[in-house]
């Protein structure tokens, strides 16, 4: 079994020695450099699996070659700890923000050291299964397009990127930096007007690319991103995403097909907007996020079915017992009463093009007919047919 490779980067001889004899201990195969150039050097060349790096070194400092490692598609999804005696927040906030994974300040003991190491290449194992879940479903989703395995390629070099509940990813007028995947969660693009009001023009959820027209127009981004809860996004830079659609056109009529697809969903935004009640438009954009969550969870009962086919394991009680639970939950509309929606009364707001007063004023009618009911910040459907058949 071939030993976990960590590499230090060190400028101090004593601190880098004593780091190394503990790892060695520790049984992890240990490669030191002494600066930070050295140390890119010694990461393009060997690939660890783990880097820890100190922060203030001649040469190159510890942002210097954080820099350079996530440019390297090779070494992007390494794990990266700085060790540094700086402890102010600003200088750990520039760390996160370029990209590190953990800051370990000195002086540390070998229990910390240890921990923080193992806590990340755990992440790393973990994501590395994530990855393999998703790049399954971007398969079937884009099928044997050329160019696709390269794709996957670019996907998994690159490291995953964690936003919480509302943290806005770019904004409008933001230079493009390339496509965003969303590997979990939800995701909402915005416009606002010049009073203030929010639109919301698209919601994405997992295996959906957003920031698509910007960089195959090559202009700024035109709307503003932000998780509508806590996401896991993954960025495909712009200048591998050009160097890939160039290589492999398939690849980009793809993205265009993705284009085409959000530009039919608001031209038909445009035309409810324009024609369509306030009730009309309410019960629109809840039949819209219904489909989404149906459409979400027929993929994952899809996966699920689709993994215990290959491997073909477990006995035929088991197989039994999973068909039997499928069963029980049959894709079609007439039974899917009671889907629960999670959004808020202000991006429904957004979506349908109406004050928040209006929206808490719909949903109480709604409620009253029996369509839906209310469980605080949560929309439980339960006739989607009467929703589908509203009267302008």
């Amino acid at each position: 079994m071939n030993k976990t490779r960590i590499l230090i980067i060190e400028d101090n001889d004593d601190i880098r020695e004593s780091t190394a004899e503990i790892l060695e201990l520790a049984g992890y195969e240990v490669m030191q450099a002494e600066n930070g150039k050295i140390g890119v050097e010694v990461a393009t060349r060997n690939l660890p699996d783990l880097i820890l790096c100190d922060i203030m070194m001649p040469e190159l400092d510890g942002y210097g070659v954080l820099y350079l490692v996530n440019k390297n598609s090779q070494t992007a999804a390494t794990p990266f700890i700085f060790l540094t005696a700086k402890a102010e927040r600003l200088d750990m906030r520039k760390g996160m923000e370029m990209g590190a994974d953990d800051y370990l300040t000195k002086p540390f003991d070998d229990v910390e050291l240890l921990n923080a190491i193992e806590s990340r290449l755990s992440k790393k194992e973990k994501l590395q299964q994530f990855y393999s879940q998703s790049l399954d479903r971007l398969t079937h989703l884009l099928g044997n397009t050329p160019g696709i395995a390269e794709l996957h390629k670019m996907i998994a070099g690159r490291k995953v990127r964690t936003v919480k509940k509302k943290q806005v990813i770019y904004y409008d007028g933001d230079t493009v930096s390339g496509i965003y995947l969303v590997l979990s969660g939800k995701v909402k693009t915005t416009k606002l007007s010049e009073d203030g009001r929010e639109l919301l023009t698209g919601i994405y959820s997992s295996d959906e690319y957003f920031g698509v027209p910007a960089l195959l127009l090559n202009e700024p981004y035109t709307e503003a991103a932000e998780a509508l809860e806590d996401s896991t996004i993954c960025l495909l830079p712009k200048e591998m995403m050009e160097e890939l659609l160039n290589k492999y056109p398939a690849v980009g009529k793809q993205f265009i097909q993705i284009l085409s697809n959000n530009l039919i969903e608001k031209e038909e935004q445009l035309l409810q907007l324009a024609y369509h009640s306030v009730r009309k438009r309410m019960a629109e954009v809840l039949i819209r996020l219904c489909n989404r969550e149906e459409r979400s969870e027929r993929s994952e009962r899809g996966e699920r079915l689709e993994r215990t086919e290959r491997s073909k394991v477990g006995t035929r009680q088991d197989r039994e017992e999973s068909s039997k639970k499928n069963n029980e939950h049959p894709d079609s509309l007439e039974q899917s009463t009671g889907l629960i929606l999670k959004v808020s009364r202000d991006n429904l707001a957004a979506m349908a093009g109406m004050a928040t007063e209006t929206v808490s004023r719909i949903l109480s009618d709604f409620k009253d007919e029996e369509i839906i009911e209310r469980k605080g910040s949560q929309i439980v459907i339960l006739d989607q047919l009467r929703l589908k058949n509203m009267k302008n």
